[in-house]
This record gives C-alpha cells, structure tokens and sequence, in this order.
C-alpha cells in the first residue's frame, strides 16, 4: 500500500508503537470528523512526539529536522514575526543552498497548507517543510523570540499604565486580568517547561521584577521587567492557583495546572512577602515523569538487585532519604508502580498527593480537618492495607505508627531527610523510636542524590588530575579519561542536559540489626555496610564519572560531606 494513502495510526501500529485498540479509537475519532489525525494522535497521547515525527516523515516522505542542534542565521531569524510563528507552530531555519529561493521550515504537521501560505506570502519565498516535533519548534521560538517577545509585552503594558495615571500598587481584578499580564505569565511558564525547569522565582527587587529558573538544580536569570509590573505579575500567579489575591502580609500555598505541548503539568505555587513585595516560587512537574521505568533513575546493575529485593519483603520499613530535591518522590512513586497490582492493596497518606497512580488510594494530609500524617495512618490500619507510603515522616507519633505497622504485616516506604543511610537510623533514634524496634522493622535505606547528565553532544575527554585522582582513591601515576562540560546548541550552552540519581543502597542485614539494637553510631553502621558490600554516595558518583555519565565536580557536589 502507497504509505500516502496509509493512516498515520498504521504506520505506528505497524512499528508496534501502538495497539489494535489505539488504532480503532483514532478510526472512530477521525470519523466524527472536526480534528485531523495528527491532532488526535498527538492529544491522545498514544506515542511520544519523536516517534509520531517518525511516522508523518515516513507518510510523506517529508526530510526531519532537530532544531536544537542547530544555530539559525539572522537573517533567516528576521523574515517572520514571533506572533506568527507560534500562531502556526512553524520555524523557519535555513535558505536552501541551491539558490532557488526556497525558505526551509520546521513544521510538525507538513500538511497543514494555510500555514505554508501564510510563510510564503510574508517572505515572498518558496517553503520547503521539514518535520520536527512540536516541542523542539516551540523551544527554538522561545529560544530565539521569547525574551524579546515578553519584554516588549511588558513595555507596552507600562505605557499604558503610565498613560492611564494608575498607581503601581493598584490590583483591581480588571487590571490584573489585562492581556499582557497574562501573556507574560502564560509565556514565564511555557518557557520554563520547555527548558526543563523544575522551579520558576519571580523576585521583586528594590528597582525591578526578576525572572529565573532552576534548570537541572542550577538557578539561571532568564529576565527582569519594570518594578511597576511586580503587583500584578504577582496578582496573576495568585488568580490562577487559587490565592487570596488581597492579601499581601502572609505566606500563602497554591496549586495550578497547565498543559504545554500537550503535556500536563502540575504546578506548586509559594508566595512569601519580602521587603521590596512578595516572592513568587512556582513548582513544575509534569505528573508522568512521578512513575517511570526503574531502570532509568540511574541504579547500578547490583543496585537494582538490592532496589527489587528490598520492595520483595512482605512486611519492615524501605526508607528513601536525601534532601530537598534529591528525586526522593520519583524513587517512591516508582516503587509504589512496581508493586502495584491487582492483588495488593496500596494505601498512601501525602502532603501533598503529587501524582494520581490509577489502583492506589492516596489520602492528601489536611490539618484544617484534623487530617495529620498520625490521623490518616491509625484510620489507614483499618483498611486493610498491604502496603502503606508515608510521604515523609516528621515527628515521634508518625514514626512510631510506622514501625508499628510494619511490624504487624505491613510493608511501609516512606522518605526522611537525612543526609546518608546510616544516619537515617540515628534520626529515628532521635525521634523516640527504641533500637530494638529500629532493628526488627527498618528492612532497608535508600540515600539519594540527583548529579546533572553531561550533554552527550558537547562534553570534552581530559585526563584526571592529581587531585583528581587523590579525590578517587586512584594512585598519582593513573591515567584515567574524565569528561567535562563544554557547552553547546542542544544543551543551551550549560553544558548538561537532564540529571540522574546517586543511590546508596544499605540493606538491614543481621549483623547491622545487631548494631542497631546496641545504638551504634552512623559511622560505625556505615563501615559494617560498605564491608558488606554498599556502594557509598561518594563510590557511585565517582563511578558515574568515570563513565563520562557526569563531571567531576558535580561528584564533588554529592559527596561533599564524605
């Protein structure tokens, strides 16, 4: 069959990337008619964006393009206006080198004729489609328009405010809800989500409103806007996270969602008064990423054993530990994931619930209605549960529940925040917990850290230098390859793209029980583990390095308090 006269949705199924059931229900959705079949396929969700780029390049025959390894000249930069790139997702990149006044385009969707015209007409050109997914079009626009984009925004939304003689301070819902206002924070956030930022800081400062962006752990400036704007910038995050947007003296938690790219997002939004007004720190987290395949968080061969021995036993304690922002909630969604079955009935108590996994109940802690972790944990011991997560245990009460549970038959994970594994046990110690029942429930700890990826495309070889090697535990005279950051196109110029967790794995084993139950310390706890084979923070980072997985100092990041 001519693969023009094919269904996008067959050419998946024939590469096995979708099911007999996908198919029938783009069918039924193609027949009701309103919607092509790339919009459809792409709303649905049924394959991630490089492989239905795949498809629509094979259906066409249509050459591919990735715009982020790329650098677009000027004046290929200059023929099209930001409004009307991203009114028709399309981008521009090249002139073809024969000379024939043809304009290469990035589009996703090489059959979408008006915005072909609509190219043509405004460059006087020959367009040439080229297939790219949506999120790469969209990140090269933000790349090269947003910032100037956004400021012009705001620079016409403070002439009109001068215009019209209104104060700086004033935030009636009409002004809040004027269109550059939401323009700047609808743009603030899908820029953020397509550079991979897990947390976006609007900062109002003594003479301006600054914009930056955590991006693999490391806070970038992105742009900064007329002190004037502050209020309402502020006043716009708060309308659309549920936010009392008169007031300005208390701290104040929200929540929102927001789809970018046909990804949903779940965004957690502070708001702290400050001296020059209040702090805005919105939380990104696309809620598929919470449950992912185990093999990617990052484990070792022999760590992966220990994760699914640990998970295996019936009943005792899996603690997770690290600090803020270690990855602690993707490691314990994944778990839950594994363990998720028909057969088994998984209850979980969060503050807050931050993915839905479908077959587990999951209880948001409420304080207002008396709902305490120690509340929902004593009425959770009469559902019947097999499995319980603790989100994280805080105080004496949730912790002693848990051993409580564990010893009666439960499998309990919940996460703390400790620095190591070993001093996980010192923490519960702390809390009031006895030794002996420490012994008998925690079956195993997971110390976490996240290091960032070096960019595949960029990062340069040396050789490691004497302190280096000092650092490794290696012999002067080595000579062992290192990789270092460089900086290109596809990683934004940070030289990293992405991060991949750090894990030591300590297992409960009889002779660490005995230990714990006579109150041994950290360090003595942790000399029986590494003896019997864990593999500390400090000895996975330096062998994510040595494999060219990350630099060195981000080794240097992790296990600073070895």
């Amino acid at each position: 069959m001519n693969s023009q006269k094919k269904l996008l949705i067959d050419i998946l199924h024939d590469n096995l990337a979708v099911s007999e059931e996908a198919v029938a229900e783009v069918q039924a959705l193609l027949a009701m008619g309103g919607k092509t079949e790339f919009e459809i396929i792409l709303e649905r969700g049924f394959v991630r964006e490089p492989q239905l780029a795949e498809a629509v390049s094979a259906k066409y025959d249509v050459p591919m393009v990735v715009l982020s390894g790329l650098q677009i000249p000027e004046d290929v930069l200059s023929l099209v206006e930001y409004s009307v790139l991203r009114r028709h997702r399309v981008m521009p990149f090249a002139y073809s080198p024969d000379g024939t006044n043809t304009l290469y385009v990035a589009m996703s969707d090489p059959m979408d004729i008006t915005a072909i015209d609509d190219i043509s007409i405004v460059t006087g050109l020959h367009v040439e489609p080229y297939i790219s997914t949506p999120t790469d079009i969209m990140s090269a626009i933000d790349r090269y328009y947003g910032r100037n984009a956004t400021l012009s925004v705001a620079e016409q939304y403070t002439k009109e405010r001068e215009k019209m003689n209104q104060d700086a301070e004033d935030d009636r819902e009409d002004e809040i809800s004027n269109s550059p206002i939401v323009v700047i924070v609808n743009t603030m956030i899908e820029q953020a989500a397509r550079q991979r930022a897990s947390d976006i800081h609007v900062e109002a400062l003594e003479d301006a409103v600054r914009v930056r962006y955590r991006i693999d752990g490391v806070l970038y400036n992105r742009v900064k806007y007329a002190s004037q704007l502050a209020s309402a910038i502020i006043a716009r995050i708060k309308i659309i996270s549920g936010m009392d947007i008169s007031e300005k003296r208390k701290p104040q938690d929200g929540r929102a969602t927001y789809v970018v790219d046909h990804r949903e997002y779940d965004i957690r939004v502070s708001c702290l008064p400050t001296v020059f007004g209040e702090k805005c720190v919105l939380r990104l987290q696309v809620k598929q990423d919470f449950t992912r395949d185990k093999k990617l968080l990052g484990f070792s061969e022999d760590e992966l054993k220990k994760f699914d021995h640990l998970l295996s036993n019936p009943h005792g304690i899996v603690l997770i530990t690290g600090p803020t922002g270690s990855g602690k909630s993707t490691t314990m969604y994944t778990a839950l994931s594994e363990l998720n079955d028909e057969s088994t009935n998984i209850v979980t108590v969060e503050d807050p619930v931050e993915a839905n996994i479908d077959g587990i109940n999951q209880v948001q802690v409420n304080t207002k209605a008396d709902m305490t972790f120690a509340n929902a944990l004593r009425s959770i011991l009469r559902q019947d549960p097999d499995i319980i997560m603790i989100g994280e245990i805080r105080d004496a009460e949730t912790a002693m529940i848990a051993v409580q549970a564990s010893i009666t038959g439960h499998l309990v994970v919940s996460t703390l925040h400790t620095n190591s594994s070993a001093s996980s046990i010192t923490r519960l110690l702390d809390m009031g917990v006895d030794s002996y029942l420490i012994a008998d429930s925690v079956v195993g700890i997971i110390a976490q850290r996240l290091v960032r990826r070096l960019c595949p495309h960029c990062k340069r070889k040396k050789l490691a230098e004497p302190n280096e090697l000092s650092f490794m535990g290696l012999p002067a005279n080595s000579e062992v390859p290192l990789f270092e950051p460089v900086g290109c196109q596809r990683c934004n110029q940070t030289g990293f793209t992405g991060r991949i967790g750090v894990y030591e794995i300590l297992e409960v084993t009889p002779e660490i029980k005995y230990m714990i139950s006579r109150k041994a310390n950290a360090n003595e706890i942790k000399r029986a583990a590494v003896e019997n084979g864990m593999s500390t923070l400090r000895a996975s980072a330096i062998r994510l390095a040595v494999e060219g997985v990350t630099s060195f100092r981000e080794t240097l990041n992790v296990s600073f308090e070895d």
